[in-house]
C-alpha cells in the first residue's frame, strides 16, 4: 500500500486542526499561540499523515464488499481509530504545548475513555457519513472537520472530566 501524505493535507491538516483548537482554548480560556502553532504543526504532519493512511487502509480492508454491515464496519473501524487512547495524546499534546508538565499523569486515559464513551453515537454517526459518504478524497477534510469539532469537546472534556 503507497503512504498517503500531500501537500493539500499537510495544509488542511494544519489549518483544520489549528482552528477547531483555538477555538476550544478561547472556550476554555486557554489560549496560547504556541498551543495554537504547536497543534497547526502536529495537524499538518502527525493527523495529515496517520489519518489518510489509516482511512485507505479501511478502503482496502472492506474493499469490493457492499451492504450496511460492510458499510457499518467501515464506520466503527473509523470511530475505533479515534479511541479513547487518540484522545488522551491529543490532550497530552495540548497539555505538553502549554508547558503543564505537572498535569502528564494516568488521568489523561481517564478523561480519553470518558469522552470516548460519552461521544460513541455522535461518532458513529459522523464516522458512517464520513466513510461511506463522502469521497476518499475529501475524507481527510471531512474528518478534520469533525475532529476539529470534536477538539472542543476534548478541550471541555480536559475540564469536565481531567
Amino acid at each position: 500500500m503507497k503512504l498517503e501524505y500531500t501537500l493539500p493535507n499537510v495544509l488542511k491538516g494544519g489549518l483544520i486542526y489549528s482552528v477547531g483548537d483555538t477555538i476550544a482554548a478561547l472556550i476554555s480560556h486557554e489560549y496560547d499561540w504556541i498551543r495554537m502553532l504547536g497543534i497547526l504543526l502536529i495537524g499538518a504532519t502527525v493527523y495529515a499523515f496517520e489519518i489518510p493512511n489509516y482511512f485507505k487502509w479501511i478502503d482496502k480492508k472492506v474493499a469490493g464488499q457492499k451492504g450496511f454491515k460492510p458499510s457499518m464496519y467501515r464506520g466503527l473501524l473509523a470511530m475505533l481509530y479515534f479511541n479513547p487512547l487518540w484522545i488522551a495524546r491529543h490532550i497530552l499534546f495540548m497539555r505538553l504545548l502549554m508547558g503543564q508538565y505537572d498535569q502528564l499523569n494516568w488521568s489523561i486515559l481517564m478523561v480519553g475513555l470518558i469522552s470516548f464513551l460519552i461521544n460513541i453515537p455522535i461518532s458513529l454517526a459522523a464516522n458512517y457519513i464520513i466513510q461511506n459518504v463522502i469521497s476518499f478524497k475529501h475524507r481527510f477534510v471531512a474528518s478534520a472537520i469533525f475532529s476539529g469539532l470534536m477538539a472542543i469537546y476534548y478541550s471541555l472534556s480536559n475540564h469536565w472530566f481531567g
